[in-house]
This record gives structure tokens, C-alpha cells and sequence, in this order.
């Protein structure tokens, strides 16, 4: 298959990009920066978002296309930061569209980015795919907004999948934050440690987004996350456990709330999401619980 991945130099992305070409797909990472990388028999990078890029001219018949692109979350949530994270993610969706609108040929599916961030934050609510109410909080607004941005490419008759990822859990990103405090031997829950946490080891990630690409039965919202999500109290004791670490001081969430600002609502809520579609259509989660996962990640 031909495959266009924008963000294809993320974390995601790199994990993703690494996959295909392992399976024989074509790769084109579609970038600000192509000349910063080095083209390889599989992997083909195309300039976007920058004066005098044309993407659409440059691709070759597209199979599937892969939006990860977007800023990260991380940093103290000020105005001008929480403008790139909405803008960020609008603004290169509604390029993909456009992308997409001036194909001949237009791809079959794409898989667009998502969080289970859309349903708000909720100690009591499970959610699956067949909940349709979003939240009300920052991250809610933005998602939704994504969403309906990349929905629009529906009417190009192309195969739309809303992948709505959890907490990814890997070498890098969050659980290295996560881990941190107990490697300092002064880690522990936070708060009542009652918040969940919709996780999801990288493997599966990569898995899920391919299994999307392959499956025409994946259509509209996807949950790509554990089917056994957890607290934050279950996440720390077992991640104490697998570091041989204590476990035994709690972080107050008041005292994250000064500290991050409003970011602080990433560790301090959550939500219970869980994959019906995935399991319905029969994914193979290579690592379905958080213990499995924490011990591949720091065997």
C-alpha cells in the first residue's frame, strides 16, 4: 500500500512509519521540514504547510492517509499555548481536506487523531463509541472541533476514522514523567488516586491505526485504548511494584494545580474509555493489561 502520514515524525509517527515499512507498505511523511530528512526506498518525505509546498501534485495514488499531526499538550496551558493546541489541529486537518478534495484519485481511508479527551472527564461514566455527548471542558471543545474538521472528508467518499487515543504508554512521553517520582523513591497516587486512566502501550497503538487502514469496517469514532483501563492508584502501585520502588507519598492535586495550571487536569481527572469496536471486530491486543505493559516497557 501507498500510505501519506502527516506528523509521521512524532513519537506516533515514527513508531508507525517503522511498522509499515516493515510489512512492505510505501511511506510519504508529509513535513514543513522534507530537506531536514533523507529519503530511503520506503520512505519518501513531501513538503506541506510552507510557501510553495503542493502535496497534492507531489503524492502518487494515496491508499490511506494518517493525520497525527498536532502540538503537544505538554507546557503551561497559556492563551498562546492553548491557541496552537486548537489551531495546530484544526488547521492541518482542514489541510488534509484539502489535500484530499484535489486528488483524482482520492484515498480510501483516513485515519484522523483523536482523544478519548472528547467525552470530558467522569469518575462514574464508562464510555464507549456509542457515546455520542461531549464535555465541556478545554480539551472536549478541541476535540470535537477536530473531529467535525476531518468529518468533512466524508463527502469526498472517503472512509473516515475518528481514532480517539488514551493515555500512550511507551519508552517515551507520559509514563516517563509518570515514572519519574518513583525513581526518585518519593513517589505515589494523585489525589485519591480514584481518577481513571484510558491507557494504551505503543505497540497496540500502532496496531490499532493499521488494523483501521486494513479493516473497512472501521468507520467514524474508535477507541484506541486497553480494554482494561485503570485507576491511578492501580497505575502507581503497579508501577512502584515493576521499579521495586515505595509507593507511599501522595501528590495533593492542589499542589499540581499551582504547579501545571490548568494542564494539570491531564493527571489529576479522567475518564473510562473503553475499545468496543476494536473488540467487537476482533483486535488482538498484544498487551490488554497495565502489568503487561509496564513490564515490556521496563524489562
Amino acid at each position: 500500500m501507498k500510505i501519506a502520514i502527516a506528523g509521521g515524525t512524532g513519537y506516533v509517527g515514527k513508531h508507525l512509519t517503522k511498522r509499515l515499512a516493515e510489512r512492505g507498505d510505501m511511506i510519504y511523511i508529509l513535513t514543513r521540514n522534507p530537506a531536514k530528512y533523507k529519503n530511503t526506498d520506503q520512505v519518501s518525505y513531501v513538503g506541506w504547510l510552507t510557501d510553495g509546498s503542493d502535496p497534492a501534485k507531489e503524492l502518487p495514488e494515496i491508499d490511506a492517509i494518517v493525520n497525527l499531526a498536532g502540538d503537544s499538550l505538554f507546557g503551561y496551558w497559556t492563551k498562546t499555548k492553548k491557541d496552537r493546541i486548537y489551531q495546530s489541529r484544526i488547521n492541518t486537518t482542514y489541510e488534509i481536506y484539502e489535500i484530499i478534495k484535489q486528488l483524482d484519485l482520492k484515498p480510501e481511508v483516513l485515519i484522523n487523531a483523536s482523544a478519548v479527551g472528547y467525552f470530558g472527564t467522569s469518575k462514574s461514566e464508562t464510555f464507549t463509541e456509542e457515546a455520542c455527548e461531549p464535555g465541556n471542558d478545554f480539551l472536549s471543545e478541541v476535540t470535537e472541533a477536530w473531529e467535525q474538521t476531518a468529518q468533512q472528508v466524508k463527502a469526498e467518499g472517503v472512509r473516515t476514522v475518528l481514532a480517539r487515543f488514551g493515555v500512550i504508554l511507551g519508552r517515551e512521553g507520559a509514563l516517563s514523567l509518570m515514572a519519574l517520582p518513583f525513581k526518585l523513591y518519593v513517589g505515589g497516587r494523585i489525589g485519591d488516586g480514584d481518577q481513571w486512566i484510558s491507557w494504551v502501550h505503543i505497540d497496540d497503538v500502532v496496531g490499532m491505526i493499521v488494523f483501521a487502514i486494513d479493516n473497512k469496517y472501521v468507520e467514524g469514532p474508535f477507541h484506541v485504548t486497553s480494554p482494561q483501563p485503570v485507576t491511578n492508584q492501580e497505575m502507581t502501585g503497579r508501577l512502584a511494584k515493576i521499579l521495586d520502588r515505595p509507593n507511599w507519598l501522595p501528590v495533593p492535586t492542589i499542589l499540581l494545580k499551582i504547579i501545571l495550571g490548568e494542564m494539570s487536569m491531564l493527571v489529576v481527572k479522567g475518564q473510562k474509555v473503553l475499545p468496543e469496536k476494536a473488540l467487537i471486530l476482533n483486535y488482538q491486543f498484544k498487551y490488554p493489561t497495565v502489568n503487561s505493559a509496564l513490564k515490556e516497557i521496563f524489562k
